[in-house]
C-alpha cells in the first residue's frame, strides 16, 4: 500500500511539473570581520572586535500559469552565540524572510501579497540591504502593472503587534491597533506609488511614498497617541550608452517624524558617472548631498533620512552614516571616485575613495569629517565566490566631534577588514529551457 501511495505522489508531482515550474535553491554565507572603528570612532582604550557571522537560506519558488509563489527561510547567527548543550540558549534568529504570492490579473496587472523585499532602481530609498546578514523585508500588498517598457507599483502596508496579554492569549491586541516596535524607522503604515518608463538608452522613475510612524506619550508607560506621517517624493534617472553611464537621484521629505517632529525642506541629491576605459577597467566619479538639521530653526528639522535604502552601498562601506545612525544630524556631502579592475575572468579589485563633510556646521563651526578608503577583492569559483575587503577611515576634527570622541582618546588607526564566502547551491529546477 505504501508503494502505491508513493507512486501516486510521484505521478502527481510529474503532472504538476509538466504544467508548472519549481525551483529549490539555497545560500550559505559566512563572514569574518575585524572591527577597529567600523561604524564609529573607536577609543584607544577599547579592544577591537572580531566575530564570524553566517546567513543560511533555503528558497523555494513555484510558478503556475495564473500565479507565482515564493518562500525563503532564513537563519542568521554569530558563531558561538548558542552554547553547546544549553537548551534554553536560543536567539530566535530563524525566520521566514520571504513568503509571497504573485497572482496574475490579466492585461498586464498582477498583485503581490505577503512578506517580500522592495527593491527599486539603485536601492537608495527602497532596497533589500543584502549586505546585512539579516537583510530587510516588508509585509505588504502590491498592485502591479507591467507592460512593455512601462511599470507601475501601488503598495499598502499595515503593521500590527502580536500580543499574549491576559484575556487574549496568542492573538492580536485586544484593544486598539498600537504598534509598539520602534527603532530603525519601523513604520506603522506605508503607502507608495512607483512609476518607471524605459527607453533605448534612458530610464526615468518617480516615487511618492508616505510612512506613518506610531506616536507615544508618557515617560514610563508608553501610550499610543496617533500617527506621524512622513512624505518622501522624488525621481531616479539613468542613462547608459556605450562605455558611458550616468545616474541621478533627487528626493524631498516633508511632514512629521515619529512623535510629531516637523520635517521641512529636507532633500537628497546625488549624481554618479561611470566610464568603461577598457575591457578591464571601469572608472567612477560622483557626489551626494544630503541635507542636515539647521540649528537656526527650532520649529522643524531639515535633515533628510534615506529610510529603507541599502545604505551600505552609499557613503562608505564602514557605515559611519545612515546605517542606524546619523539621523537628524548635520547631513552629509559625499564626493567620491572609484576604479574597478578586472584581474581575471572571475576576479576583480574595487578601489574607492570618499571625502565627507557635513551639510551643516558642527557646534565648533567645523564641517570637514574625513576621508575613507575602501578596497574589495572578489574571486569567483565554480559554484561559490570569495570576497575580501579592507577599509580605512582618515578622520578629521569634525568626525571626532560628531562621534563624541576626542582625537587624543581615539585609537591611532580606524580600520575594518572582512572575508566572506558565498555558496549558492541549486537543488532543483524544473524550468523548461528554450
Amino acid at each position: 500500500m505504501k508503494k502505491q501511495y508513493t507512486l501516486i505522489f510521484l505521478l502527481f508531482l510529474s503532472v504538476q511539473f509538466t504544467i508548472a515550474q519549481f525551483t529549490l535553491d539555497g545560500e550559505f554565507r559566512p563572514r569574518a570581520e575585524y572591527r577597529h572603528g567600523f561604524g564609529s570612532i573607536i577609543p584607544d582604550a577599547a579592544d577591537a572586535g572580531f566575530a564570524i557571522s553566517s546567513r543560511l537560506r533555503l528558497n523555494a519558488g513555484y510558478e503556475f500559469e495564473s500565479y507565482k509563489f515564493y518562500m525563503s527561510l532564513q537563519d542568521v547567527m554569530v558563531w558561538g552565540e548558542n552554547r553547546q548543550l544549553k537548551p534554553e540558549d536560543s536567539n530566535n534568529s530563524f525566520s521566514v524572510f520571504e513568503a509571497w504570492a504573485d497572482i496574475k490579473l490579466g492585461e498586464g496587472f498582477s498583485t503581490k501579497l505577503g512578506r517580500q523585499t522592495l527593491v527599486y532602481d539603485d536601492q537608495r530609498i527602497l532596497g533589500s540591504v543584502g549586505w546585512a546578514q539579516q537583510a530587510r523585508n516588508h509585509d505588504a500588498a502590491l498592485l502591479r502593472y507591467n507592460k512593455g517598457n512601462f511599470m507601475m507599483d501601488a503598495a499598502l502596508a499595515f503593521n500590527q503587534d502580536f500580543s499574549t496579554t491576559t484575556g487574549n492569549p496568542g492573538g492580536f491586541q485586544s484593544v486598539g491597533t498600537a504598534y509598539n516596535t520602534t527603532g530603525f524607522f519601523s513604520y506603522k503604515t506605508m503607502q507608495y506609488l512607483y512609476l518607471k518608463q524605459k527607453w533605448d538608452t534612458f530610464s526615468a522613475s518617480a516615487l511618492i511614498m508616505n510612512n506613518g510612524y506610531q506616536n507615544f506619550t508618557g515617560d514610563e508607560a508608553q501610550v499610543a497617541d496617533g500617527v506621524s506621517n512622513l512624505l518622501t517624493v522624488g525621481a531616479h534617472l539613468n542613462y547608459k550608452k556605450g562605455a558611458f553611464g550616468a545616474a541621478f537621484n533627487g528626493y524631498l521629505q516633508s511632514g512629521e517624524r515619529q512623535n510629531s517632529v516637523d520635517v521641512g525642506g529636507a532633500y537628497l541629491l546625488g549624481l554618479d558617472l561611470n566610464y568603461k576605459v577598457s575591457k578591464g577597467v571601469v572608472l567612477g566619479l560622483g557626489a551626494e548631498l544630503i541635507s542636515g538639521n539647521d540649528t537656526g530653526t527650532t520649529d522643524k528639522t531639515e535633515a533628510f533620512f534615506p529610510l529603507f535604502g541599502t545604505n551600505h552601498k552609499f557613503n562608505g562601506f564602514m557605515d559611519y552614516f545612515y546605517v542606524g545612525n546619523h539621523a537628524n544630524s548635520v547631513g552629509l556631502t559625499d564626493v567620491h571616485a572609484s576604479a574597478k579592475f578586472a584581474l581575471g575572468e572571475k576576479s576583480s579589485l574595487l578601489v574607492k575613495v570618499l571625502n565627507f563633510s557635513g551639510d551643516q556646521e558642527l557646534p565648533s563651526g567645523e564641517k570637514s569629517l574625513g576621508t575613507e578608503l575602501d578596497l574589495v577583492y572578489s574571486q569567483g569559483f565554480k559554484g561559490f565566490g570569495l570576497a575580501i575587503g579592507y577599509s580605512q577611515m582618515f578622520a578629521s576634527d569634525g568626525m571626532y566631534e560628531l562621534k563624541g570622541v576626542t582625537e587624543d582618546a581615539a585609537a591611532g588607526s580606524q580600520n575594518w577588514a572582512w572575508v566572506q564566502l558565498t555558496v549558492k547551491p541549486k537543488f532543483l529546477n524544473t524550468t523548461k529551457k528554450d
